[in-house]
């Protein structure tokens, strides 16, 4: 992925509401919906930051039901791709 050096980065924290915490299925949905974007993306957890695009780093941040992650996406569909991983989080898939 590649973004605009000179596109503005925006954060969102997103609680991860998820009935269970991002096992196998759900980093999958987040690796795959991260692919789809040409931003850069971003996932902070618990001192851990992560390129989304991977399932393993998505399962190895460590993040539980009930914790909140901060999505970070610089580049021209940033919102986009902040809404559709938040939207994961969140169960809404």
């Amino acid at each position: 992925m590649s973004a605009s050096s000179d596109a503005p980065t925006i954060r969102h924290e997103a609680t991860v509401v998820l009935p269970a915490n991002l096992h196998a299925r759900p980093a999958g949905h987040l690796a795959r919906a991260a692919h789809q974007f040409s931003s850069t993306i971003e996932l902070d957890y618990n001192g851990k930051t992560i390129n989304p695009t991977g399932v393993l780093s998505v399962m190895g941040l460590g993040a539980r039901a009930g914790s909140t992650v901060t999505i970070r996406a610089t580049g021209p569909d940033a919102h986009d791709a902040i809404a559709a991983l938040t939207g994961i989080l969140a169960g809404a898939e």
